[in-house]
Protein backbone atom coordinates (compact mmCIF):
# COMPACT_ATOMS: atom_id res chain seq x y z
CA UNK A 1 0.00 0.00 0.00
CA UNK A 2 3.11 2.27 0.33
CA UNK A 3 4.05 2.53 -3.40
CA UNK A 4 0.36 3.30 -4.10
CA UNK A 5 -0.13 6.22 -0.77
CA UNK A 6 0.89 9.43 -3.32
CA UNK A 7 -1.53 7.92 -6.39
CA UNK A 8 -4.63 10.02 -7.20
CA UNK A 9 -6.90 9.33 -10.56
CA UNK A 10 -6.85 11.90 -13.11
CA UNK A 11 -10.75 12.79 -13.69
CA UNK A 12 -9.62 13.50 -17.51
CA UNK A 13 -7.62 10.49 -18.35
CA UNK A 14 -9.49 8.29 -15.59
CA UNK A 15 -6.05 7.22 -15.19
CA UNK A 16 -3.93 6.87 -11.89
CA UNK A 17 -0.95 9.16 -11.40
CA UNK A 18 1.84 10.58 -8.95
CA UNK A 19 -0.25 12.97 -7.02
CA UNK A 20 1.13 16.89 -7.57
CA UNK A 21 2.51 18.29 -4.29
CA UNK A 22 1.03 22.06 -3.13
CA UNK A 23 3.05 24.43 -3.92
CA UNK A 24 5.02 26.17 -0.79
CA UNK A 25 4.85 22.86 0.66
CA UNK A 26 8.59 22.67 -0.34
CA UNK A 27 9.61 25.58 0.55
CA UNK A 28 8.17 25.23 4.02
CA UNK A 29 9.91 21.48 4.65
CA UNK A 30 13.53 22.98 3.41
CA UNK A 31 12.90 26.25 5.71
CA UNK A 32 12.00 23.90 8.33
CA UNK A 33 14.90 21.58 7.62
CA UNK A 34 17.18 24.98 7.89
CA UNK A 35 15.56 25.91 11.06
CA UNK A 36 15.92 22.88 12.89
CA UNK A 37 19.84 22.52 11.59
CA UNK A 38 20.44 25.81 13.10
CA UNK A 39 18.84 25.13 16.59
CA UNK A 40 21.00 21.98 16.48
CA UNK A 41 24.12 23.92 16.09
CA UNK A 42 23.58 26.86 18.99
CA UNK A 43 22.62 23.79 20.59
CA UNK A 44 25.63 21.86 19.57
CA UNK A 45 27.93 25.05 20.28
CA UNK A 46 26.24 25.87 23.86
CA UNK A 47 26.69 22.84 24.91
CA UNK A 48 30.49 22.27 23.63
CA UNK A 49 31.52 25.83 25.04
CA UNK A 50 29.41 26.11 28.10
CA UNK A 51 28.44 22.83 29.67
CA UNK A 52 31.74 21.05 28.38
CA UNK A 53 33.65 24.11 28.96
CA UNK A 54 35.66 23.80 25.61
CA UNK A 55 36.80 26.57 23.51
CA UNK A 56 35.21 27.77 20.55
CA UNK A 57 37.07 27.55 16.97
CA UNK A 58 37.60 31.24 16.62
CA UNK A 59 38.84 31.32 20.32
CA UNK A 60 41.65 28.56 19.57
CA UNK A 61 43.08 30.46 16.99
CA UNK A 62 42.97 33.24 19.08
CA UNK A 63 45.25 31.45 21.67
CA UNK A 64 47.31 29.67 19.20
CA UNK A 65 48.15 33.47 18.28
CA UNK A 66 48.82 34.73 21.68
CA UNK A 67 50.96 31.60 22.91
CA UNK A 68 52.92 32.70 19.13
CA UNK A 69 53.48 36.11 20.38
CA UNK A 70 54.19 35.30 24.11
CA UNK A 71 56.84 33.21 22.77
CA UNK A 72 58.68 36.06 20.69
CA UNK A 73 57.92 38.60 23.23
CA UNK A 74 59.77 35.49 25.83
CA UNK A 75 62.21 35.76 23.29
CA UNK A 76 62.72 39.39 23.06
CA UNK A 77 63.28 39.58 27.05
CA UNK A 78 66.08 36.96 27.02
CA UNK A 79 67.57 39.17 24.03
CA UNK A 80 67.33 42.30 26.24
CA UNK A 81 68.69 40.46 29.68
CA UNK A 82 71.93 39.54 27.56
CA UNK A 83 71.80 43.66 26.16
CA UNK A 84 71.19 44.53 29.88
CA UNK A 85 74.09 42.27 31.02
CA UNK A 86 76.37 43.56 28.30
CA UNK A 87 75.71 47.48 29.18
CA UNK A 88 76.14 46.75 33.05
CA UNK A 89 79.57 45.40 32.27
CA UNK A 90 80.09 48.72 29.95
CA UNK A 91 78.62 50.66 32.76
CA UNK A 92 80.97 49.39 35.52
CA UNK A 93 84.28 49.70 33.31
CA UNK A 94 82.91 53.63 31.86
CA UNK A 95 82.46 54.99 35.22
CA UNK A 96 85.21 52.81 37.69
CA UNK A 97 87.98 52.45 35.17
CA UNK A 98 87.58 54.53 31.94
CA UNK A 99 86.40 58.16 33.33
CA UNK A 100 88.43 57.46 36.26
CA UNK A 101 91.05 57.40 34.83
CA UNK A 102 91.41 60.95 32.87
CA UNK A 103 89.38 62.29 35.77
CA UNK A 104 86.21 63.02 34.08
CA UNK A 105 83.05 63.31 36.20
CA UNK A 106 80.96 60.26 36.37
CA UNK A 107 77.91 60.04 34.13
CA UNK A 108 74.85 61.81 36.19
CA UNK A 109 72.99 58.86 38.19
CA UNK A 110 69.44 60.43 36.43
CA UNK A 111 70.86 59.87 32.81
CA UNK A 112 71.07 56.30 33.71
CA UNK A 113 68.14 55.82 35.70
CA UNK A 114 65.03 54.00 33.72
CA UNK A 115 62.73 56.69 32.10
CA UNK A 116 58.98 56.78 34.04
CA UNK A 117 56.93 55.55 31.08
CA UNK A 118 52.91 56.17 31.59
CA UNK A 119 51.36 52.74 31.50
CA UNK A 120 48.23 53.78 30.76
CA UNK A 121 49.71 55.51 27.48
CA UNK A 122 50.82 52.59 26.18
CA UNK A 123 48.65 49.85 24.11
CA UNK A 124 48.72 45.88 24.43
CA UNK A 125 49.03 43.67 27.37
CA UNK A 126 50.99 44.27 31.00
CA UNK A 127 53.97 41.82 29.57
CA UNK A 128 53.82 43.98 26.38
CA UNK A 129 54.56 47.42 28.01
CA UNK A 130 56.94 46.06 30.50
CA UNK A 131 58.78 44.97 27.31
CA UNK A 132 58.25 48.30 25.45
CA UNK A 133 59.71 49.62 28.56
CA UNK A 134 62.63 47.51 28.76
CA UNK A 135 63.57 48.12 25.04
CA UNK A 136 63.30 51.98 25.76
CA UNK A 137 65.34 51.96 28.87
CA UNK A 138 68.16 50.02 26.90
CA UNK A 139 67.99 52.69 23.81
CA UNK A 140 68.28 55.37 26.42
CA UNK A 141 71.41 53.67 28.49
CA UNK A 142 73.22 52.90 24.89
CA UNK A 143 72.48 56.58 23.91
CA UNK A 144 74.22 57.61 27.20
CA UNK A 145 77.52 55.00 26.50
CA UNK A 146 78.04 55.84 23.19
CA UNK A 147 78.44 59.36 24.34
CA UNK A 148 80.56 58.50 26.71
CA UNK A 149 82.92 56.56 24.73
CA UNK A 150 82.82 59.72 22.65
CA UNK A 151 84.12 61.63 25.18
CA UNK A 152 86.52 59.35 26.62
CA UNK A 153 87.83 58.85 22.78
CA UNK A 154 88.54 62.80 22.67
CA UNK A 155 90.51 62.60 26.09
CA UNK A 156 92.51 59.23 25.06
CA UNK A 157 94.08 61.45 22.26
CA UNK A 158 95.24 63.81 24.48
CA UNK A 159 96.49 61.23 26.84
CA UNK A 160 99.89 61.89 26.12
CA UNK A 161 99.26 65.33 27.88
CA UNK A 162 98.25 63.89 31.40
CA UNK A 163 102.02 63.20 32.32
CA UNK A 164 102.34 66.98 32.43
CA UNK A 165 99.33 67.98 33.39
CA UNK A 166 99.43 66.01 36.81
CA UNK A 167 100.54 67.84 39.49
CA UNK A 168 103.82 65.84 40.17
CA UNK A 169 106.64 68.18 41.33
CA UNK A 170 106.84 70.43 45.03
CA UNK A 171 105.29 74.22 44.46
CA UNK A 172 108.59 75.40 46.05
CA UNK A 173 111.95 74.10 45.41
CA UNK A 174 112.63 71.01 47.88
CA UNK A 175 116.22 72.26 48.87
CA UNK A 176 115.65 71.71 52.65
CA UNK A 177 117.94 75.53 53.55
CA UNK A 178 115.21 76.91 52.08
CA UNK A 179 111.73 75.90 53.50
CA UNK A 180 110.39 73.58 56.07
CA UNK A 181 107.21 71.82 56.39
CA UNK A 182 105.08 73.60 58.92
CA UNK A 183 101.80 71.86 58.74
CA UNK A 184 100.48 68.84 56.77
CA UNK A 185 97.21 67.33 55.76
CA UNK A 186 94.80 66.44 57.77
CA UNK A 187 93.39 67.25 61.45
CA UNK A 188 95.40 70.03 63.25
CA UNK A 189 94.86 72.84 65.85
CA UNK A 190 94.68 75.73 64.22
CA UNK A 191 96.86 78.09 64.75
CA UNK A 192 94.55 81.33 65.19
CA UNK A 193 91.12 80.05 66.53
CA UNK A 194 92.67 76.82 68.43
CA UNK A 195 90.68 73.82 68.52
CA UNK A 196 90.69 70.69 66.26
CA UNK A 197 90.44 71.54 62.51
CA UNK A 198 90.10 69.89 59.06
CA UNK A 199 93.68 71.57 57.35
CA UNK A 200 93.20 70.74 53.53
CA UNK A 201 96.73 71.11 52.27
CA UNK A 202 100.64 71.41 52.93
CA UNK A 203 102.05 74.55 54.06
CA UNK A 204 105.31 75.25 53.09
CA UNK A 205 106.99 77.63 54.98
CA UNK A 206 109.94 79.75 53.69
CA UNK A 207 111.08 83.37 53.55
CA UNK A 208 108.34 85.71 51.58
CA UNK A 209 109.34 86.02 47.90
CA UNK A 210 110.60 82.67 47.71
CA UNK A 211 109.34 81.34 44.12
CA UNK A 212 106.35 79.07 43.83
CA UNK A 213 105.91 77.09 40.99
CA UNK A 214 103.56 75.50 39.14
CA UNK A 215 103.28 71.64 39.84
CA UNK A 216 101.53 70.34 36.55
CA UNK A 217 101.00 71.69 33.33
CA UNK A 218 97.15 73.93 32.90
CA UNK A 219 95.30 76.71 32.61
CA UNK A 220 94.63 79.35 34.96
CA UNK A 221 91.40 79.22 36.41
CA UNK A 222 91.50 82.12 39.43
CA UNK A 223 93.77 84.73 40.66
CA UNK A 224 92.21 86.37 43.99
CA UNK A 225 93.21 88.92 46.30
CA UNK A 226 92.06 88.98 49.56
CA UNK A 227 92.65 90.51 52.78
CA UNK A 228 91.07 87.63 54.82
CA UNK A 229 90.61 83.53 54.46
CA UNK A 230 93.28 82.28 52.05
CA UNK A 231 94.44 85.76 51.24
CA UNK A 232 95.87 86.33 47.84
CA UNK A 233 95.28 83.13 45.79
CA UNK A 234 96.04 81.05 42.51
CA UNK A 235 94.09 78.09 41.04
CA UNK A 236 95.12 76.23 38.12
CA UNK A 237 92.82 73.73 36.01
CA UNK A 238 95.03 70.88 35.28
CA UNK A 239 92.43 68.89 33.17
CA UNK A 240 91.81 65.25 33.60
CA UNK A 241 90.09 66.23 37.31
CA UNK A 242 92.95 68.02 39.08
CA UNK A 243 93.26 71.46 40.08
CA UNK A 244 95.75 72.98 42.70
CA UNK A 245 95.53 76.22 44.74
CA UNK A 246 98.46 78.39 46.03
CA UNK A 247 96.95 80.30 49.04
CA UNK A 248 98.93 83.53 51.65
CA UNK A 249 101.04 84.91 48.54
CA UNK A 250 102.52 88.01 48.34
CA UNK A 251 103.18 88.38 44.88
CA UNK A 252 100.92 86.70 41.86
CA UNK A 253 102.84 86.87 38.27
CA UNK A 254 99.67 85.33 36.30
CA UNK A 255 96.51 86.39 35.32
CA UNK A 256 93.55 84.23 34.48
CA UNK A 257 93.05 82.57 31.29
CA UNK A 258 97.01 82.25 31.35
CA UNK A 259 98.21 78.77 29.83
CA UNK A 260 100.93 77.42 32.39
CA UNK A 261 103.51 74.83 32.64
CA UNK A 262 105.15 72.65 34.83
CA UNK A 263 108.31 74.76 36.89
CA UNK A 264 106.91 78.46 35.89
CA UNK A 265 106.83 80.56 38.51
CA UNK A 266 103.70 81.65 39.43
CA UNK A 267 104.58 84.18 42.21
CA UNK A 268 105.71 85.03 45.51
CA UNK A 269 105.33 83.17 49.15
CA UNK A 270 103.90 85.58 51.69
CA UNK A 271 101.82 85.64 54.27
CA UNK A 272 98.23 87.48 53.38
CA UNK A 273 94.60 86.52 54.70
CA UNK A 274 94.63 84.29 57.44
CA UNK A 275 98.65 83.66 58.05
CA UNK A 276 100.53 83.62 61.14
CA UNK A 277 103.78 83.68 59.65
CA UNK A 278 105.28 83.57 55.60
CA UNK A 279 104.16 80.00 54.33
CA UNK A 280 102.40 78.68 51.20
CA UNK A 281 99.37 76.51 51.65
CA UNK A 282 98.93 74.20 48.51
CA UNK A 283 96.22 72.17 47.97
CA UNK A 284 95.69 69.33 45.38
CA UNK A 285 91.71 68.76 44.45
CA UNK A 286 90.70 65.98 42.27
CA UNK A 287 87.69 65.83 40.83
CA UNK A 288 85.83 68.03 43.71
CA UNK A 289 87.89 66.42 46.48
CA UNK A 290 90.80 68.05 48.05
CA UNK A 291 93.48 65.35 48.77
CA UNK A 292 96.73 65.17 50.19
CA UNK A 293 99.34 66.58 47.98
CA UNK A 294 102.32 64.26 49.59
CA UNK A 295 100.91 62.13 47.71
CA UNK A 296 101.66 63.97 44.20
CA UNK A 297 105.57 64.87 45.02
CA UNK A 298 108.98 63.67 46.07
CA UNK A 299 110.58 66.11 48.39
CA UNK A 300 113.46 63.90 47.96
CA UNK A 301 113.85 65.59 44.36
CA UNK A 302 117.08 66.98 44.00
CA UNK A 303 117.43 70.89 44.41
CA UNK A 304 119.77 70.64 41.44
CA UNK A 305 117.23 68.96 39.40
CA UNK A 306 114.52 70.96 40.25
CA UNK A 307 116.21 74.39 39.40
CA UNK A 308 117.35 72.91 36.02
CA UNK A 309 113.99 72.36 35.33
CA UNK A 310 112.85 75.80 36.37
CA UNK A 311 115.83 77.15 34.20
CA UNK A 312 114.86 75.08 31.03
CA UNK A 313 110.62 76.49 31.43
CA UNK A 314 112.09 80.01 32.03
CA UNK A 315 113.93 79.49 28.65
CA UNK A 316 111.20 77.77 26.89
CA UNK A 317 108.48 80.15 27.62
CA UNK A 318 110.11 83.72 29.11
CA UNK A 319 107.70 85.86 31.60
CA UNK A 320 108.62 88.60 29.39
CA UNK A 321 107.11 87.42 26.11
CA UNK A 322 103.49 86.34 27.62
CA UNK A 323 101.24 89.49 26.35
CA UNK A 324 98.95 89.45 29.74
CA UNK A 325 102.00 88.91 31.76
CA UNK A 326 102.20 91.42 35.16
CA UNK A 327 102.69 91.38 39.01
CA UNK A 328 100.32 92.43 41.62
CA UNK A 329 101.17 92.86 44.87
CA UNK A 330 98.81 93.51 48.08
Amino acid sequence: MTRFENLSLNPEDLLYGQAEEPKGHRAVRVALLLVASFVVSVAYFWIWTSVLGKDSPKMVILKAQNASWRSKVAVLNLKMDACEEALDALDMRDQNIYRSIFGMNPIPHEVMAPSRVDMEDLEGTATLKHSYMRLENLMRRTCANSKSYDEIAGMSKRAGDMASCIPAIPPVNPDKRNYNLSSPFGVRIDPVYGGLRSHTGVDFAAKAGTPIYATGDGVIEKVDFLFYGYGNIVIINHGFGYKTMYAHMSTINVVEGMKIKRGECIGGVGKSGKATGSHLHYEVIYRGTKVNPANFYDLGMSPKEYASMVRKKEADSPAVLRSSFRVRTK
